[in-house]
């Protein structure tokens, strides 16, 4: 089994045998398995068949087969399908994004399905380009590797299948995340053409990092499945099971070795950070959100860019490819603000440190930087908004949103403290200076399986390779800026979390090039992955005691947190050394047991340098282990287990009228009619100063609304702080405007909807009498089209 995983890019050439004739049967399964699974999970979450048959049909059509044949054409095949059809989703998804823009920039949107037939058209015709049909000069990959990614794909079917199995499908009584809402208006918005507008306050431009909405949105107008569905259940796992494939190449292709391709892949989107029972936990356990599409989708072409920066700094010739580092740069910045600035920091250390080594200036990366700079600077104008602005240096400002300071030390620093550094470090003199260095330390430790692969620099011969100082210096930009900026909403964390597969990727690369025996690997792996869900209390009965924490929220001390980092420490110290322990006593008997003993330096020195490096290859596979054991674990007994559904009052939940009322309006009002509603707040009943993020009219409903919700709007997330109130809770700037909006609705007249209509478009009135009174005056005033329980639709007549 060994031999055969890791037998990399073996051509089947011997004679046929039974083995090597069921190898393409084997090789298929996992892949037909993956799939099968998708579709079954789909189905579970209340996807019609219909809906199934033409998302696949999209994804397979009018992304994976025009993205395959570009790719190839640009880049070449990379030798076996699996991979190829990976980089092509991937470079499909850019397309996609083109072909989008031009539509909604032409107002064509009506044609946008039928973007990659040109493309198709073009290959099919064209002589030079007819190869790229095929995949090129074969390098098929072992059995084990197909089986591995599947398995990692597997792994994020079932983390997707649990995110959403909790999310029913419009219309039920219940609530959804406010975010996740916010972005369904966003990507009703996107079906339009531009110039885009703020749904949730018609008139106010759209500034955000938009264009993972754009891809649902495309996925929506080219298949006709509704947004809401797109969103909610079908864009996910397909996009993460690209960016499964992308890292498990670049880690391939870096390391040399097959393995660690699965590994990767595996350990980059279904690990977590290694805390072992502890009650402190590490920000940005993971790269993926489920309420935050903008995070899960810049994956993609984040780790497209990397591949193709790593050859670039590597002075290989990117040829007729060149062009997709400025595009997919472009992408990055209007997919997530936070996703490109760490990979250029790590290739700006790149070119300074080997414009340094060598005294010459390496003008392909520095081409590369320029390029990546314009796009960054090009989508902060094109895409940024006020929650980047928002974003401002405060060093260590991460602790406001970890406990042993947010509880203690932190009580009083106020609700948007400006400052160099959290005010209640100084205020607490040595020891508050003692917590904050023992909180950054347990964030450092916990995330050691990104970061634990800088330790190639070590290595001369691989401080000479400019990719290892690429991948470390993004993942060290990453951790930096996480630090050392503040955002009200704890957004700072993205950046760390944009870079945990490229980390991931990196320790993987180390871990192969330690060159230790096998078992001295999979030992320590096991074992590792049995302490983490141990700690975790994923089996029951399999268990280590958790750490408890020192009180409640209100009760618990700075001495009681000490105490528990301390405890949380020695445990992790503890599994360190028996990792390392269990790596060299393996090696030695696999040295001694073997009929052709492994190569051991001969001298003292030698031996010791030997140890050292089997020790740190067995502490990284038992980090990887435990980091991938327990989301994995925790997500089979999730799948396993029958979820318990909420029962009785919800505090956000929406009636299953609330929500029916909304989809009528999505269906019966025009593309481009705009919407007044009294709805602003959740709970739905509008109040001063309350939480202004319903977005649910505009989500569910379709339509821009004259004032819906406005706490994300820029000028509202600028204002955070003001009146010591949160963004979520601050009022509305412009009040003479609600104000007509909401008269309308408790005391109606003919000028004040006269004025909506004309002024603004308004065409259409959505009255919920749970978020405010409703005058009854109003149905002299407007048509009645609806009555759903609490709402009231109304139509407008036209002047």
């Amino acid at each position: 089994m060994a031999d055969l995983f890791l037998a990399e890019r073996v051509d089947t050439t011997a004679p046929a045998s039974r083995r090597n004739a069921l190898l393409p049967v084997l090789s298929t399964l996992p892949w037909l398995l993956v799939i099968a699974a998708l579709l079954v999970v789909w189905s579970r979450g209340g996807v019609p068949a219909p809906d199934l048959a033409r998302f696949s049909a999209y994804w397979a059509l009018a992304l994976v087969l025009p993205g395959t044949l570009v790719h190839r054409a640009l880049r070449g095949s990379r030798g076996n399908l699996p991979e190829d059809l990976g980089y092509g989703a991937a470079t499909g998804l850019l397309l996609e994004i083109i072909a989008w823009a031009l539509a909604a920039a032409t107002g064509q949107q009506s044609l946008l399905r039928w973007w990659p037939l040109p493309v198709l058209v073009a290959f099919a015709a064209v002589p030079g380009l007819r190869r790229h049909w095929r995949v090129g000069e074969r390098r098929p990959l072992p059995l084990a590797w197909h089986w591995g990614v599947g398995a990692a794909l597997l792994a994020v079917l079932a983390w997707g299948y649990i995110q959403w199995r909790m999310v029913p499908l419009p219309p039920v009584y219940g609530g959804y995340y406010q975010d996740v809402l916010y972005h369904l208006g966003l990507v009703q918005e996107l079906t339009r053409a531009m110039p885009f507008e703020l749904p949730h306050v018609a008139g106010e431009a759209l500034r955000y990092h938009y264009l993972s909405d754009a891809h649902v949105a495309s996925g929506s107008m080219i298949t006709g499945i509704s947004p809401a569905v797109v969103l909610l259940r079908l864009w996910l796992v397909p996009v993460v099971g690209t960016a499964v494939l992308l890292a498990a190449g670049l880690a391939r292709d870096l390391s040399g070795a097959v393995w660690a391709g699965p590994v990767a892949a595996l350990a980059a989107f279904t690990g977590s950070t290694v805390t072992l029972g502890s009650p402190v936990g590490a920000s940005g356990e993971m790269p993926l959100s489920y309420a935050s599409p903008s995070q899960t989708y810049v994956l993609v072409p984040l780790l497209l860019l990397a591949g193709l920066v790593v050859d670039v700094v590597r002075e290989r010739p990117l040829g007729p490819a060149w062009p997709l580092v400025p595009a997919l740069g472009l992408v990055c910045a209007g997919a997530k603000s936070s996703a490109l600035p760490p990979l250029i920091a790590g290739l700006g250390l790149t070119v300074v440190v080997f414009w340094w080594r060598k005294r010459q200036v390496p003008r392909p990366a520095l081409r590369a930087l320029a390029c990546l700079g314009a796009a960054m600077a090009l989508g902060f104008r094109l895409f940024a908004g006020g929650g980047a602005g928002t974003l401002r240096v405060q060093a260590l400002a991460l602790l406001h949103f970890i406990a042993p300071y947010s509880e203690t030390l932190g009580t009083g620093d106020g609700i948007w403290p400006s400052a160099p550094l959290p005010p209640g470090i100084n205020d607490g003199g040595l020891v508050g200076w003692l917590l904050a260095f023992a909180v950054v330390a347990w964030w450092v430790l916990a995330q050691a399986p990104r970061w634990v692969g800088m330790s190639l620099l070590a290595d001369g011969g691989h401080r000479a390779d400019p990719a290892v100082w690429l991948l470390a210096g993004t993942v060290l930009a990453g951790a930096a800026t996480t630090w050392v900026f503040q955002h009200p909403s704890i957004s700072q964390i993205y950046f760390w979390m944009g870079v945990i597969p490229v980390g991931v990727v990196l320790t993987t690369w180390s871990l192969a090039q330690a060159r230790a025996p096998w078992p001295a690997l999979v030992v320590p792996a096991v074992a590792g992955a049995l302490a983490g869900i141990a700690t975790a209390g994923t089996v029951a009965g399999f268990a280590v005691p958790r750490i408890s924490r020192p009180g409640t929220p209100t009760t618990s001390t700075i001495e009681g947190w000490l105490r528990v980092l301390g405890l949380s420490a020695a445990r992790y110290v503890l599994f360190v050394a028996m990792a390392a322990a269990l790596a060299v006593g393996v090696a030695a008997l696999w040295r001694r047991r073997r009929s052709a003993p492994v190569s051991v330096p001969a001298g003292g020195s030698a031996r010791r340098r030997w140890a050292a490096t089997i020790a740190l290859a067995g502490i990284t596979a038992a980090m990887l282990g435990a980091s991938a054991a327990v989301v994995v674990g925790g997500t089979v007994r999730s799948v396993l287990t029958e979820p318990v559904r909420a029962t009785g009052p919800q505090a956000y939940a929406l009636t299953a009228d609330e929500m029916r009322a909304a989809l009528w309006l999505d269906d019966n009002a025009a593309d481009d009619d705009v919407v007044a509603t009294n709805v602003h707040c959740r709970p739905v009943r509008t109040t001063p100063h309350c939480d202004a993020r319903a977005f649910w009219v505009t989500g569910l409903g379709g339509h821009r609304t004259v004032v819906e919700s406005w706490s994300y709007t820029d000028a509202v997330v600028a204002a955070h702080g003001v009146g010591n109130l949160g963004y979520a809770r601050q009022s509305f700037p412009d009040q003479a405007l609600l104000a007509l909006n909401d008269g309308v609705f408790s005391a109606p007249t003919q000028v004040d909807l006269d004025r909506l209509r004309t002024e603004y478009g308004v065409r259409w009135l959505f009255a919920d009498a749970r978020a405010g009174a409703v005058s009854t005056e109003l149905a002299g005033l407007a048509q009645v089209r609806l009555v759903a329980g609490s709402v009231t639709v109304y139509e407008l007549s036209r002047p």
